[in-house]
């Protein structure tokens, strides 16, 4: 989220021929159920597939919420002008009923930056708690004060702290800078794999779910590919299926790790209309179930 980046330009043959064989997600998309949503109860092969709702930035919380219902998304990891964080019972209360609504659950929440500063931490933490959060995505400060008060808040709500990375020139660029801060913390902290940062780092996202293992608190499923112009590599986001992301690789090493948390698309171009695009994203992500069962 929210990293300086190249906007990218999809190839228009490659995704009209993923929009055609993807009439399912389109449909959805138009609130029209199919014969194959029927024959085919679980597309996603077991993951709780969901978006991080930074995707549909362009919409209010309940549009964004009807939007993830058409395109058959249970769950969310809300981006926090979503679902602004206060854990007032009166403010959990208006959007779990929201949520409700829309049969949508909140898995996850952020991207949310933590310190020493034990109160705003226990403030997310009450708010994650109330709002039955499993995992806050987040970017802590690189120092023991900040990693001993998560690993004494995480102990005591029982929410893990997923750290995410945000690409070159972040907190977080590689696989070791995660691997540095939560070696020897509790089992509650540990990554949110963004993959689309880690290309964009020269790192490998199944690499990282492996190396992370049972640390993997949270994923980012996002693509970009490397190209070469005017003699310069650049690193451009596309539509999930037109980058270099092994999608099949990755649900694989996460299928091997029984990972049961929130597997959340995230779709940064195209703010104002994103939908075709997020729907084409996701009929890659079937896709690769198929092969990935098959």
């Amino acid at each position: 989220m929210n990293a300086p980046r190249p906007v990218s330009t999809s190839c228009q043959s490659r995704r009209q021929m993923l929009m055609n064989c993807g009439a399912a997600a389109m449909a959805a998309v138009l609130g029209r159920p199919t014969l194959s949503d029927a024959a085919d109860a679980d597309p996603w092969g077991g993951f709780r597939m969901g978006i991080q709702s930074y995707s549909l930035r362009g919409f209010d919380t309940e549009t964004a919420l009807k939007h993830s219902q058409r395109l058959g998304l249970r769950y969310w990891e809300a981006y926090p002008k979503h679902i602004p964080q206060n854990a007032l019972p009166g403010h959990v209360e208006k959007y779990k009923k929201l949520l409700a609504k829309y049969g949508v659950t909140l898995l996850a929440y952020g991207v949310i930056g933590f310190d020493a500063n034990e109160t705003r931490a226990r403030a997310a933490f009450d708010f994650a708690k109330a709002m039955g959060i499993v995992s806050i995505s987040a970017n802590p400060q690189k120092n023991k004060a900040t990693f001993d008060l998560l690993d004494k808040l995480v102990e005591e709500y029982g929410v893990a702290i997923a750290i995410h990375n945000h690409g070159p020139g972040a907190l977080y660029d590689k696989i070791s800078d995660v691997e540095q801060m939560v070696k020897d913390r509790h089992p509650l902290i540990g990554a949110c794999v963004d993959t689309g940062h880690y290309l964009r780092s020269d790192e490998d996202p199944v690499e990282a779910i492996e190396r992370f293992g049972p640390r993997v608190h949270g994923v980012h499923l996002k693509d970009v590919k490397t190209v070469q112009r005017n003699g310069r590599r650049r690193k451009l986001f596309k539509i999930l299926g037109e980058g270099d992301l092994d999608i099949v690789g990755c649900l694989r090493a996460l299928r091997r790790l029984e990972y049961r948390k929130c597997l959340s698309l995230e779709y940064e171009e195209n703010p104002k209309n994103p939908l075709s695009d997020i729907a084409v994203c996701l009929q890659a992500v079937r896709a690769a179930v198929r092969k990935l069962s098959g």
